[in-house]
């Protein structure tokens, strides 16, 4: 089997390297592709890689590619994870927003629009790859906004085999399974909405949904659920659990007040992270230890967990909880486990919350709406469960978010203008159609040459 992996030239590739390596007996792997645009980055990343894939016994081969013909041609897996423009795009993504006073984050409101301008194009280049040379590979997106890219590949063309994933619920759901201490495969979590907007509205038990006595006590307690970043009392209020992003809309004042605060946005202090990290492994590669390239990886990732929501939230993450994180599965652990199931033998099953065409799953969403919600996996096949209704205040900002990234993936597509302002400004975090246009007008003198025209 081969996986290809585009946009390996991420920071967060080494860790993805940990769960090909633990499953590549299971999958069956021989051969691993990493191909990125950026040659450069590259290099360094596999210098950090190489010692990981030798001392984790690697059984197959491994590819190192600038070349996306290359990379695809053959593929029975291809795992999605770049960013067009680089980290230093994001910092634009998020700071035009701020000058107007609204919130700037990299996938939520302006920033995911913009994000998406950028990538819809790329994506569906490689998809057309992926037709004409890989036509029977399976595409596990990851690329951001993943709940978006994804709506762009399943409403422009006809390539069916792709899957939308994020480790948010995923995390959501070990976090949960941690609390009421038990393994994660002993709770079924019943979870629905949009990429980075969605909620736990149930989660079984032995059979038994004990959710609203896991709210129940949290809001006894006054403690609040680790990792998600909402008093207690609005939880039994709620009663769901939301997805962490949904901070930004049920806090939007105080996620936007945070981050002008701080003075830098959460990309800006990755962009920095960023060029500390491949500096030191440029003066590394001279005469660094293995060791020293490991422990400076390890170190970088210390120092990013710490500004992780942080800066819009207000909330620091414990130090004793970011160590662990490093070496818990995040999103690599999502996609082998989707592979895992994809390409399993006959009988293998699994469950998993991804972003899949809604097909009936959630009452008042369309059929062709990629949504959020917990999968059944068997060999090449993934359905989502159906949830039938939902609230109506969830539903409600579910169909609003949903119109917004129907009309900026068709926006993108046909190189319409008005299609982009009408997208932006239905968008629940701006607050206008004069905001929009600023935003908008804006993006487009930032973003020249990486979004496409707008006429």
């Amino acid at each position: 089997m081969k996986l290809t992996i585009i946009g390996t030239a991420g920071v967060r590739t080494p860790l993805m390297l940990r769960g090909v390596l633990r499953r590549q007996e299971k999958v069956g792997l021989t051969e691993l592709c990493m191909m990125d645009v950026n040659a450069e980055n590259l290099e360094l990343i596999r210098m950090v890689c190489e010692p990981v894939l030798r001392e984790g016994n690697a059984r197959f081969r491994t590819v190192w590619t600038t070349d996306a013909a290359e990379a695809i041609a053959g593929a029975d897996f291809v795992l999605t994870t770049f960013r067009v423009g680089g980290i230093h795009s994001r910092v634009v993504d998020e700071r035009v927003p701020l000058r107007y006073g609204v919130l700037g984050q990299e996938t939520t409101g302006p920033g995911g629009f913009a994000m998406a301008l950028r990538t819809i194009p790329a994506i569906l280049g490689y998809v057309k790859l992926m037709e004409e040379l890989a036509p029977n590979a399976w595409l596990i997106n990851f690329t951001n906004p993943s709940g978006l890219i994804t709506e762009a590949v399943t409403t422009q063309t006809d390539f069916a085999r792709i899957v939308g994933i994020c480790d948010d619920p995923s995390s959501m759901h070990r976090t949960l399974a941690a609390a009421l201490g038990v393994a994660p495969e002993a709770v079924f979590p019943e979870y629905f909405g949009l990429n980075h907007l969605g909620w736990i509205r149930a989660a079984y038990l032995e059979g038994r949904d004990v959710l609203p006595e896991f709210i129940a006590r949290l809001a006894e307690s006054g403690r609040p659920m680790p990792g998600l970043p909402f008093d207690p009392q609005f939880l039994a209020t709620l009663g769901l659990l939301p997805n962490e992003y949904l901070y930004f809309y049920y806090n939007t004042r105080d996620a936007v007040q945070h981050i002008l605060d701080a003075g830098k946005s959460r990309g800006e202090q990755i962009e920095e992270l960023n060029a500390w990290l491949f500096g030191e492994l440029k003066r590394l590669r001279q005469d660094g230890t293995e060791q020293q390239i490991r422990d400076t990886y390890v170190a970088y990732l210390l120092k990013r967990g710490e500004t992780y929501m942080a800066t819009e939230t207000g909330h620091k993450p414990d130090r004793k909880d970011l160590e662990e994180s490093v070496q818990e599965e995040g999103y690599e652990g999502v996609a082998l486990g989707v592979i895992e199931c994809l390409s399993g033998p006959p009988g293998g099953q699994g469950i998993s919350i991804l972003n899949v065409p809604n097909r009936g799953a959630i009452a008042g969403m369309g059929e062709r709406d990629v949504v959020e919600v917990t999968c059944y996996l068997g060999r090449s096949v993934v359905r989502p469960m159906a949830l039938g209704s939902v609230p109506d205040h969830a539903l409600g900002l579910m169909k609003r978010v949903k119109e917004y990234e129907r009309l900026t993936v068709q926006a993108t597509v046909s190189g319409s203008y008005s299609l982009a302002l009408k997208a932006l400004a239905l968008h629940p975090l701006v607050p206008g159609f004069d905001v929009a246009k600023l935003i908008l007008d804006d993006y487009i003198q930032a973003h020249a040459g990486l979004i496409p025209p707008l006429h």
